[in-house]
């Protein structure tokens, strides 16, 4: 595994495992101790995924079993925008995480969307920051001139931002503005989402096949050696497998720009965070959160 050094000084694996849309606790518990039986040490969920107790129930299990130890694993979660309405109630739902989790602290937390009151949620959760129950902050799908505000204008840095970032949606400019803040670009969805049908395109298969690599392997690595963590998402052992497996080859700079040639401009998913209907949504439950 390969890291890179966020502005706190520790380092987050390239490599992550995310649980999104893996709701059945058994299916999330067995991909979850699955992921770290194959070498993930970094682990991503949040409260809107309603599976922090069984990604709790994997890692107490992998530390029992020996497979590895707490202070080896990166475990990561978010906070519901509903949570994000004041100090007080972001510092009850980081309290929530770590209860589900059955963590005594977490390596990164994440503002999981830009709405409700960011600045005075962020407050909260630097209390914990503070009191070394939160490792790192972040934040999630904030576009650049949100980061460039909130960078600007709170007193603890964000050490991540988690947004969508794949071929057809590349985003060069985010991830700039980002590394101009010293935040790491953690990407959501890094395959597409299943959304562009990559695994048939011609020119990826080329390039899989000349460096005896899977088109997923192709994409991941793309990614990673533009300096973004990933975060893959799979319930099946040899796809997580072979999603991890991206440090014994390298991109040529013609092949990364032929990959990145793909780019749409946009994501299917970016018109979402600008509709008023999805921000309603996001103020509701979390359970209807993905649907």
């Amino acid at each position: 595994m390969e890291y890179l050094t966020m502005n706190t000084g520790a380092k987050i694996p390239l490599v992550g495992f995310g649980v999104f849309r893996v709701p059945d606790k058994e299916e999330c518990k067995e991909s979850v101790l699955t992921a770290i039986r194959c070498g993930y040490r970094l682990i991503d969920t949040a409260t809107a995924y309603d599976n922090e107790d069984a990604v709790g129930e994997a890692v107490r299990e992998a530390i029992e079993e020996g497979l590895c130890t707490r202070e080896e694993l990166f475990i990561t979660s978010k906070l519901w925008v509903g949570d994000a309405k004041n100090e007080k109630t972001a510092i009850e739902g980081a309290e929530r995480s770590l209860q589900k989790l059955g963590l005594d602290y977490l390596d990164l937390y994440l503002l999981h969307q830009s709405y409700n009151d960011v600045f005075a949620a962020w407050r909260g959760l630097t209390t914990l920051y503070n009191d070394g129950r939160i490792r790192a902050l972040g934040i999630s799908n904030f576009y650049p001139f949100m980061v460039a505000n909130f960078c600007e204008t709170v007193d603890v840095q964000p050490a991540v931002n988690q947004i969508e970032l794949h071929p057809y949606f590349v985003q060069n400019d985010a991830v700039k503005n980002m590394k101009y803040y010293n935040v790491v670009p953690e990407a959501w969805a890094p395959l597409g989402g299943g959304r562009y049908n990559p695994f048939e395109d011609e020119m990826l298969k080329a390039i899989a096949s000349s460096h005896g690599k899977t088109v997923g392997q192709v994409i991941l690595r793309w990614n990673v050696q533009r300096g973004v963590v990933v975060l893959p998402k799979s319930v099946h052992e040899q796809r997580i497998k072979e999603n991890i497996d991206l440090f014994d080859f390298k991109l040529s700079e013609e092949e990364m720009n032929k990959i990145s040639s793909l780019d749409m401009g946009y994501g299917d998913t970016r018109t979402k965070h600008f509709d008023p209907e999805f921000v309603k949504l996001c103020m509701g439950s979390p359970n209807n959160y993905g649907k």
